[in-house]
């Protein structure tokens, strides 16, 4: 008798999971046909149909579901142990999944390239989607996301600096526009709309001194990706509510002006985040620790950058001083120094 492999237990639990022998082979890294010869080879070896098949839609038969009940946590056991077994191995080997948005995907990304490059055997498979996830259900060893978001049951890891929202809008819109002072204000602009993933309109948030408003802003266009609402802004259709990353480059350049800055407190950063009551894998171990490398990284360099700034400051600042002794040496007609006098006071205006 021939004995089932792993393979084919893998391949019915991923069209379980997905109801779609398409989806599960996209999952699995194999093709439809070779993912459909598995499920019904076992099928044919146990003689009982597992699926309920249409040209429409993939569903599991009683026995099918049965079956999936009893081989899930099996196999999950036996994942365990081999990555118990691999955690050996010198260097960490692999396929680690992680879902996260598209925005804390371009944030990791520096991580994630330096990840790869330290552990050649590793792989990553990252999934950018707007909802938020069970990651556990869903089959992802770790998600990325902003900390007000992490389900409490899971351990975080904190990932990056604080992020800020931003409301911005093109020199050419704020031409034919008067900016903004207040949120209310914003009832009398044009706003780019966020469509949310569960088909909702986002409200955008602004806190101050205690008081919290969410604002419902009326505009021709809505959108649901970052990139898109970017572009429309720079068009001049209207005002964007963006994260300041995303916003960063065009703020620096001028494309876009900030406005309602006081009003956007700047919230916890990005976290990794993982179940706490499971096995962690060798390879997400090393990711954690990379991850808290670059954090204490970003942190000493912040901290030398504030440094440098609180020095420049302090010494342009600083305004010789000189002594009576020296004053009554100096000639009378020296019109070179109170130029650079004047130059010092212009200095001390600026910072």
């Amino acid at each position: 008798m021939k004995t089932t492999g792993l393979g084919e237990l893998e391949a019915v639990l991923a069209v379980s999971r997905h109801r779609s022998f398409r989806a599960a082979a996209n999952d699995l890294g194999v093709s439809t046909s070779a993912l459909s010869h598995a499920v019904a080879s076992l099928e044919a070896r146990i003689g009982v149909r597992l699926f309920n098949r249409t040209t429409r839609s993939v569903s599991l038969s009683e026995a099918g579901a049965q079956f999936v009940d009893s081989v899930a946590p099996a196999l999950s056991t036996i994942r365990v142990a081999l990555e118990q077994a691999g955690s050996f191995r010198d260097t960490p080997s692999g396929t680690l999944r992680i879902n996260t948005s598209v925005g804390a995907a371009h944030q990791a990304m520096p991580v994630f390239i330096a990840f790869l490059q330290r552990y050649p055997e590793m792989k990553l498979d990252i999934v950018t989607e707007g909802r938020l996830i069970d990651i556990v259900v869903e089959g992802f060893d770790a998600g990325i996301r902003l900390a007000e978001t992490v389900p409490q049951d899971m351990i975080a890891v904190p990932f990056g600096d604080k992020q800020r929202f931003a409301v911005a809008g093109s020199p050419a819109y704020f031409a034919q526009h008067k900016p903004p002072r207040t949120p209310a204000d914003l009832h009398q602009h044009d706003c780019i709309r966020t469509r949310l993933p569960s088909g909702a309109i986002y409200q955008w948030e602004f806190e101050r001194h205690g008081q919290t408003l969410r604002i419902d802003g009326k505009g021709a266009l809505t959108l649901d990706e970052p990139g898109l609402m970017l572009a429309a802004a720079r068009a001049g259709l209207g005002l964007t509510y963006l994260t300041e990353w995303t916003l960063a480059a065009d703020l620096e350049a001028g494309r876009l002006v900030r406005v309602l800055e006081d009003w956007t407190p700047p919230l916890d950063g990005l976290c990794l985040y993982y179940p706490g009551r499971r096995h962690v894998p060798a390879g997400l171990r090393a990711l954690i620790a990379m991850i808290r490398e670059w954090a204490d990284m970003n942190r000493t360099e912040a901290a030398k950058a504030a440094d440098a700034t609180i020095r420049r400051k302090a010494s342009a600042k600083q305004v010789p001083a000189v002594s009576k002794k020296t004053a009554a040496k100096a000639p009378r007609t020296s019109t070179p120094k109170r130029k650079s006098a004047d130059k010092t006071r212009r200095t001390e205006r600026a910072n």
